[in-house]
């Protein structure tokens, strides 16, 4: 009896997916909302189209390895690491994590830091690890930068990368870039030049978990920039792979998400959100019949959840995300 009670009480961590029947009660609109939004996904189709396969570019993405190693990683021409390569971000654990990274054979090798990477943020540092510094060998570390890569194979094609570690505060003064939920950090900090953007932190509502980990002013300034392809971590239980397009349709699911958990017999009379859910499906809708029936470009953006941690296990469970652009 209590295994079955506990299905209906809300996870013991931020960080862990809320059981289902806790999610229908606490919110049907939302539950709702998040079914019909993935079958619309699942219907429409890609966000942005792919070129020519003599022209792409194949990307593989992991983050959060938590100084593990998997065995092994799939072929590509650029492995890019979304963060928390470590556990207790000592200079020591880092450069180990870089070591092997290095040893890997991609032509490019793209990384940023997360909050479990002390070393990198002044603020998180160890007191030992004063005055150290790291040896990123041939990797692209990015710390609110960017770097333009050249790819002579695909038709001397040109991309732009910007990487930025910073996540909404979530622990302690030891996890390193963090800020007030309340502050925003990213507005006019992305360059609006930007083919793929990766972070640390996810943006808000999207392959998040309902409790909102993610981050409402990055989210913000992706409606301003909207990249190819954004790559995250961060949150283990969003791995995967999410298309988003920034129209009607969009707005309309992210606004449905921002909603407290009501509770059934509030969501039941609440007119204004089930509108919403009818707004969410008459746009999905006409979004299906753009791209399926008129051909029309998707115009969005790929985001990837490249998290290698299972969850809170501590064990490397989630494989790496591939993506071709």
């Amino acid at each position: 009896m209590a295994f079955v009670l506990d299905h209906f009480k809300p996870p013991p961590s931020p960080f862990e997916p809320p059981p289902l029947p806790y999610r229908v009660i606490a919110s049907p609109i939302k539950y709702l909302t998040q079914i019909l939004y993935n079958l619309i996904l699942f219907l429409r189709g890609p966000a942005t189209p792919k070129p020519p396969p003599p022209s792409r570019i194949r990307l593989v993405c992991i983050s959060d390895t938590h100084t593990h190693k998997p065995s092994s990683l799939p072929p590509g021409d650029v492995l890019i690491h979304a963060g928390d390569l470590t556990n207790a971000g000592t200079a020591a654990e880092i450069q180990e994590q870089v070591a092997w990274l290095a040893s890997l054979p991609y032509e490019h090798k793209i990384v940023i830091a997360g909050n479990h990477d002390s070393f990198c943020d002044p603020r998180s540092r160890r007191k030992e690890d004063v005055g150290k510094e790291i040896d990123w060998r041939d990797l692209h570390y990015l710390q609110h930068s960017s770097i333009t890569l050249t790819f002579p194979k695909q038709a001397n094609r040109r991309l732009q990368f910007y990487g930025a570690p910073q996540i909404p505060q979530c622990g302690s003064e030891e996890f390193a870039f963090q800020y007030r939920r309340s502050d925003d950090a990213w507005s006019g900090t992305i360059p609006t030049e930007t083919d793929v953007l990766i972070t640390h932190t996810p943006p808000r509502h999207h392959l998040d978990l309902p409790s909102g980990l993610g981050c409402d002013f990055l989210l913000k300034e992706l409606w301003k920039v909207r990249p190819k392809v954004h790559v995250f971590g961060h949150v283990h239980a969003g791995y995967g792979q999410e298309s988003v397009f920034w129209d009607d349709g969009q707005r309309a699911y992210e606004r449905l998400c921002a909603r407290g958990e009501k509770g059934v017999l509030r969501d039941m009379v609440t007119v204004g959100a089930w509108i919403g859910v009818v707004r969410l499906a008459i746009y999905g809708v006409l979004g299906i019949l753009w791209s399926r029936v008129w051909q029309g470009d998707g115009g969005g953006t790929l985001m990837i959840n490249s998290s290698l941690m299972y969850r809170s296990t501590g064990k490397l469970g989630n494989t790496p995300q591939v993506v071709e652009i």
